[in-house]
C-alpha cells in the first residue's frame, strides 16, 4: 500500500536495535516523527556521542554535553545498554569518568572513548588533562570490546575482565604500578590487540623500560601508521616484548619502540613489517651498534615460523644493511612473501630470497629511481627456492619496458625450474609498453616463456 509505514509497526525492540546502528544525534531525529518516536531514541541500549555533536562556541557547553548523557542514562536507569561510544577530544569534560562507571554497570559489551587532549599550563609547562578511567572498567563481566585513545588507567588492584576479546589502546598514559601487562594478564580470552604507543613522556610509567604483551589467548596483534614523519620518541630507550604462544598475525606498521622482543611465537602464521629497528623516521640503525644487532638477529629468528610475510621498502633497506653485518635467518616454513625493493638494492635480491628456501609465491614491487645513478644491475646467484619451490612470481611497479625490466624478468623465466605463472605488472600501462612488446621479448629472451604462463598487467 503506497505511503504504509511499516516501520513504526515493527515491535519497539527491533525498532531500538535498528536505531542502535545509528549516531544517537540522528536517532534523535526520529523524534519528530510522531508521538510513539518521541521517546524512542532515549530506549536505544547504546549511546553514540562526539563532541561535534554540540555547539562548540557554546560557553555552557560542558554542562549541555553531561546533561544529554544524564538525561539518557537516567531515562530507563535499570534497563542493560549495549555500546557506548563517546568522542570528547576537544574539550576537557569533568565527572564523565562517574558516567563511563554507570554504562558499564549497565552490562555494555563495547565501550569507545576518546578522551580530552587539552593541555594546561603550569611554570611555562604544558601539561595534558588526563581522564582516568573509572577502576569498574577492570572487572566488568560483560565488555567484549574496548577502545580507549588518550585515556590514562590507574592501577585498580584486581584486573579481571573474562569476556574482553578486543582491544584498542592509542596514546593510552599508564599510571604508578599499572601497565599494558597488567591489563593483558586480566583479559584471559583476548584475541586481538592494536596499540600505538605514546611518544611524549607524561605520567611516571614511561620510565618503564619495557612493555610487555603476554598472553596465551592473543591471536592478532597490530601496530598500525600513526605518526609518519612525526614518529620521534621523546621517551628513549623503550622496549616491546611480546610474548604469546597463540599468535597467529603480527604487524607492525612503525616504530613506536627502540627495540622489540619476541618470544614463543611458536603458531606465528602471517608478519608485515614497516619498520627499520628505530624510532626515528629520519634515522635507521647503526650498524656499528653491536646490541643492536644482536637484537635484530633475535627478532628475525623469532618470527622465523611464520608463513607469510609482508615486508615494507624500509624494512628492506634496512635488512640490507643488517646483512652487511649480521645473518638473516631461515624462514623454512615461508610460502608467500610480499616485498617492495628499491631498484638500487635489487642486487640484494638473491641473498635475500637465500633466507626462504621453500618460497612458492612472491610478490615483488620495486620503487625504480629513474632519476638516481645506479650501477648496471646483474642478478648472478640463484637461491634455493628459485630452483626448486618458486612457482607464482608477480613483478610490479614497472613503468617502462627497458634493459633493467629485462633483466629482472630473464632472472626468474631461466631459473625458476617450477614456475608456473609471470604476471608483469605495469604503472600507467598501457602508456610505456604494449602485450605484443613485451610478449615478443620474453621469447627472445628465453624458451622458458613457452613453459609458464605470462601475464602482462596493469596495477
Amino acid at each position: 500500500m503506497p505511503g504504509f509505514d511499516r516501520i513504526s509497526e515493527l515491535p519497539e525492540s527491533l525498532i531500538t536495535q535498528i536505531l542502535l546502528r545509528l549516531p544517537t544525534k540522528d536517532s534523535v531525529k526520529t523524534s519528530v516523527l510522531s508521538t510513539r518516536w518521541k521517546n524512542l531514541w532515549l530506549n536505544v541500549p547504546g549511546l553514540d556521542l562526539t563532541c561535534s555533536d554540540f555547539p562548540f562556541e557554546d560557553e555552557e557547553y560542558e554542562q549541555v554535553f553531561i546533561n544529554f548523557i544524564d538525561r539518557f542514562l537516567e531515562f530507563n536507569p535499570e534497563s542493560r545498554l549495549q555500546t557506548f561510544e563517546v568522542d570528547y577530544k576537544r574539550r576537557e569534560i569533568r565527572g564523565f569518568k562517574d558516567r563511563i562507571g554507570t554504562a558499564i554497570n549497565r552490562g555494555i559489551r563495547l565501550l569507545d572513548a576518546v578522551s580530552s587532549t587539552m593541555y594546561w599550563e603550569e611554570e611555562c609547562i604544558m601539561y595534558p588533562y588526563l581522564e582516568f578511567m573509572p577502576l569498574n572498567l577492570f572487572t566488568s563481566k560483560t565488555l567484549v570490546t574496548l577502545k580507549l585513545r588518550d585515556s590514562a588507567l590507574n592501577d585498580p588492584g584486581l584486573v579481571s575482565m573474562p569476556c574482553l576479546k578486543f582491544m584498542i589502546l592509542r596514546e593510552v598514559r599508564w599510571s604508578g604500578t599499572m601497565s599494558l601487562e597488567k591489563l593483558v594478564s586480566g583479559c584471559p580470552v583476548l584475541e586481538d590487540l592494536t596499540l600505538v604507543r605514546t611518544l611524549i613522556c607524561h605520567i611516571d610509567d614511561d620510565e618503564l623500560p619495557v612493555t610487555r604483551v603476554r598472553s596465551r589467548s592473543l591471536k592478532t596483534f597490530y601496530v598500525p601508521l600513526a605518526y609518519g614523519v612525526g614518529c620521534r620518541s621523546r621517551v628513549p630507550d623503550k622496549v616491546l616484548e611480546i610474548d604469546a604462544p597463540g599468535l597467529e598475525n603480527m604487524t607492525l606498521k612503525e616504530d613506536h619502540f627502540d627495540g622489540i622482543v619476541v618470544k614463543n611465537l611458536t603458531s606465528l602464521f602471517m608478519i608485515e613489517l614497516n619498520i627499520m629497528f628505530a624510532v626515528d623516521y629520519r634515522r635507521s640503525f647503526d650498524p656499528e651498534d653491536l646490541s643492536k644487532r644482536n637484537e635484530i638477529g633475535d627478532f628475525l629468528t623469532g618470527i622465523s615460523r611464520a608463513r607469510h610475510m609482508i615486508i615494507s621498502q624500509k624494512t628492506v633497506k634496512a635488512l640490507e644493511s643488517y646483512s652487511k653485518v649480521g645473518s638473516i635467518p631461515k624462514f623454512n616454513k615461508l610460502s608467500h612473501l610480499k616485498a617492495v625493493f628499491p631498484s638500487p638494492l635489487l642486487p640484494f635480491l638473491p641473498a635475500f630470497l637465500e633466507s626462504f628456501p621453500n618460497l612458492k609465491n612472491l610478490i615483488l614491487k620495486i620503487a625504480f629511481a629513474k632519476d638516481d645513478e645506479t650501477e648496471e644491475l646483474n642478478l648472478i646467484n640463484v637461491p634455493r627456492c628459485i630452483v626448486s619451490t618458486l612457482e607464482c612470481v608477480e613483478i610490479k611497479g614497472l613503468f617502462e619496458w627497458e634493459e633493467e625490466e629485462m633483466k629482472i624478468a630473464r632472472y626468474f623465466l631461466e631459473n625458476a625450474a617450477v614456475l608456473k605463472k609471470l604476471t608483469m605488472s605495469f604503472i600507467d600501462y598501457p602508456r610505456y609498453a604494449s602485450n605484443s612488446d613485451v610478449y615478443e621479448d620474453l621469447d627472445k629472451l628465453t624458451k622458458r616463456s613457452q613453459q609458464c604462463r605470462i601475464i602482462v598487467d596493469d596495477e
